[in-house]
This record gives structure tokens, C-alpha cells and sequence, in this order.
């Protein structure tokens, strides 16, 4: 079981606060850091300083990092042309040295665009399977060969497909809830289907739903990785991890419903559930990113058994 830091930076973060959550989660054995892909905060949160970018956030990571995987969940497919953003991540993985990897969504959160002068179209899902066309066909195009695309929202003529990742395969996440068409697209461009805060009992049906349209694509359904996002709310003893909760507004027995939340020991055994119903990688949503005492403990505590 892979366990990956997860952070929320536009409820309140700076790069340097990215940067030393990053570095830690690299000293203590954690698989990935991955950001979210917003410019507006949620909640109650007063998201200062501002939004960070997720792309350039992760540029500067793949200089000060050396192991940790990095990572979108997700990036929003109504911020970024696609032939700029297969450029964009092919660099930040040649700037790691092939440690990057794609999550890709539709975008869903009206406000930001409204916010920031994004235009925010009806027709997303459309959109994002031919982004997903795109940014996977300009890397795969042999170098020397061009790529054309012709579709409904884009058009790409006698691209170069340049630059190249230096990985030979990025890896694309695909994400959701949906019981038909996400499915079928993870089906035909997924590495990885990560479902997101989801029960056990709601996970394991919709990771059935991605396998079978794998196979009805003709893909074996092992041939993704499956994986959950959930917060995490950690603590040695009950008065730790209430005050943890509170800290980040939430309610103990709430988080323990749905998330990752109790002592090492039961978190241990909520994510064996996950495990059995086939997720091999969790993504702790880490909501408080001063408290790096919370990831030595589940570095400690809880990967230490999973491994």
C-alpha cells in the first residue's frame, strides 16, 4: 500500500509551505506529494497569502526534491489549453528527472473561473476527453513525426509534439464518481482511477464499474492502479486527534465516518477495508500543513505497519 501526501494549498498556503511539506513527506518515506489544482479557496478558510499555481508549484518542487513522485489531483481541464499543458508537464518531468504524474479532470468549481476570468463551458466532459486525446497522443507521436488532432473544441495542425517527457510513459490519473462515462474514459486513458472520498462500500462498486469498461476496452482491470484520496486526521490519543480536527473545523466522529481519522491502529484497519476491496494507494488529504508532527506520526505509526 503506497500512502501519498495530498495538500489543499488554496485554503492557505505558500510555496515555502509547499516546499517544506514536500521535503518532509520525502525524509519520512512517503511515495508522492501531490497538490490540487484550484485559485479559490472553500469554506471558511481565508486562503491567505492567495492561490499558488499547481504547474509552476510543481516546477519548483522537481528542483528541491530528489525521490518523491509529483503530482496533480486534480488538474482542471478548463485552466489549460491542451497542447500547452503536454508541454508544461513534459517539462516539470524532464525537470525531475521522469518523477511527474497527470491527474486530469473535467474542472467543476464555477467560482474560481468566475474569480479569475476563466471561461467555464457547458459541454466539460467533452472537452477533457479530447484534452486526454491530445496530451497523450503529442507524447506519444514519434519524435520527427508531426500530430494533428481535429475535434469539436480543438484543433492541432503539424504539431512538432515536442518537448518530450523523459519518462516514457507519464502516468495519467483519471478520477470520479460518474457511473458511465468516467469510467469508460479511465477505460481508455488511465494508469490510475483514483475515487475521491468515497465509503468503502461506494469505492468498491465504482472500482468494479472502471474494470469492467477496462475489459470491455480490452484491457485486463489490473492494468490500472486503484486509488482513494481521504483526509487524515491522526493522533496518538483521542485528545490529539480532537484537537487535530479541530484545528482543520471538523468533527471527530465525522472523520472517522469518513475519512482517515482515530489512532494509528485504527487507521491501520480502516485502510486494510480499502486495501480489500483493491485500492493499493491512499492519498492522505493533509488539510493543516504547519503540523509536520502529524506526518512523522503517520509516518511512524501507520506506514511503518503497511510496509
Amino acid at each position: 500500500m503506497d500512502l501519498r501526501i495530498f495538500t489543499e494549498p488554496q485554503q492557505g498556503a505558500t510555496y515555502d509551505t509547499l516546499l517544506t511539506v514536500a521535503k518532509a513527506a520525502e525524509d519520512l518515506g512517503f511515495d508522492a506529494f501531490f497538490r490540487s489544482d484550484h485559485y479559490l479557496r472553500m469554506g471558511s478558510a481565508d486562503g491567505l497569502p492567495g492561490p499558488t499555481d499547481a504547474w509552476i508549484t510543481l516546477a519548483g518542487l522537481a528542483r528541491e526534491t530528489k525521490r518523491i513522485r509529483l503530482g496533480t489531483l486534480m488538474t482542471a481541464g478548463t485552466f489549460r489549453l491542451p497542447g500547452v499543458l503536454a508541454i508544461q508537464v513534459a517539462q516539470v518531468d524532464q525537470m525531475s528527472g521522469g518523477r511527474v504524474e497527470l491527474g486530469l479532470g473535467a474542472g467543476w468549481f464555477e467560482e474560481e473561473h468566475k474569480a479569475y476570468g476563466i471561461p467555464f463551458p457547458k459541454e466539460k466532459f467533452a472537452r477533457l476527453e479530447e484534452q486526454l486525446e491530445i496530451v497523450t497522443g503529442l507524447w506519444a507521436t514519434e519524435t520527427g513525426k508531426t500530430f494533428d488532432f481535429e475535434g469539436k473544441h480543438y484543433q492541432l495542425t503539424d504539431s512538432p509534439a515536442l518537448p518530450k517527457p523523459t519518462q516514457p510513459k507519464v502516468p495519467v490519473l483519471i478520477g470520479g464518481h460518474g457511473a458511465t462515462r468516467t469510467p469508460r474514459l479511465a477505460a481508455r486513458f488511465a494508469d490510475e482511477f483514483n475515487i475521491p472520498f468515497a465509503s468503502i462500500e461506494d469505492s468498491e462498486r465504482q472500482f468494479g464499474r472502471v474494470r469492467a469498461a477496462a475489459e470491455q476496452a480490452g484491457r485486463k482491470g489490473d492494468d490500472l492502479v486503484y486509488s482513494s484520496a481521504l483526509v487524515a486526521c491522526i493522533g496518538k490519543d483521542d485528545a490529539e486527534v480532537a484537537r487535530r480536527a479541530a484545528v482543520i473545523g471538523r468533527d471527530v466522529d465525522e472523520l472517522k465516518a469518513n475519512g482517515l481519522a482515530g489512532s494509528p491502529a485504527e487507521v491501520v484497519d480502516k485502510i486494510g477495508r480499502y486495501e480489500a476491496i483493491g485500492a493499493s494507494r491512499i492519498y492522505l488529504q493533509c488539510l493543516d500543513l504547519s503540523d509536520l508532527d502529524h506526518l512523522e506520526l503517520i509516518s511512524s505509526q501507520v506506514q511503518s505497519q503497511l510496509s
